[in-house]
């Protein structure tokens, strides 16, 4: 299990893409055919325009009030096959590496759902660094906006930099 030190905390409130709004977003997203949402706006935002990512990772809390049933109820419609893993705020479990792991190795399955039961907001650094190398990840960040991360060898290095360091 990799646990979040507090002197990590700032550096992860900056966003490891590119920043957007929800326009924006409609917009890049237009030719990609591999998009990770990390979130259930984000995630619920794409379903509701007609995107369907290969994988979402939710946790069905948003800004730390349960999310609307109407949201709840969309998400969990979406997806061919979903697993539900445990992981604390602050850490990444072994069994959420090891869930976007085999999500991502189960791609020619369909469209794969993780449900988080704690919180999902780590799981963009494992959702970057695991991704097949086409994938777009995009994940929320409060206050800010969306972050749109192309999985590049760039990229990746970032994020394992970062993972080191937990």
């Amino acid at each position: 299990m990799l646990v979040l030190p507090e002197d990590l905390r700032k550096k992860l409130k900056e966003p490891l893409g590119n920043l957007v709004d929800e326009q924006g977003l409609l917009r890049l997203l237009q030719n990609e055919k591999k998009i990770v949402t990390v979130g259930d706006l984000v995630t619920f935002t794409l379903l509701k325009n007609g995107i369907e990512p290969i994988l979402c990772i939710v946790d069905y809390v948003l800004e730390r009030k349960e999310c609307s049933s109407g949201m709840k109820d969309k998400i969990q419609r979406f997806g061919k096959k979903h697993v539900q893993v445990k992981n604390p705020p602050g850490t990444i479990t072994d069994e959420l590496w090891n869930a976007i792991g085999y999500a991502y190795k189960s791609l020619k399955d369909g469209p794969f759902r993780i449900e988080v039961d704690g919180e999902e907001d780590l799981a963009a650094l494992p959702a970057i660094y695991l991704a097949p190398r086409d994938a777009t990840i995009i994940y929320g960040l409060l206050n800010k906006g969306v972050v749109v991360v192309k999985a590049t060898e760039a990229q990746k290095s970032k994020v394992k930099e970062i993972l080191d360091k937990m």
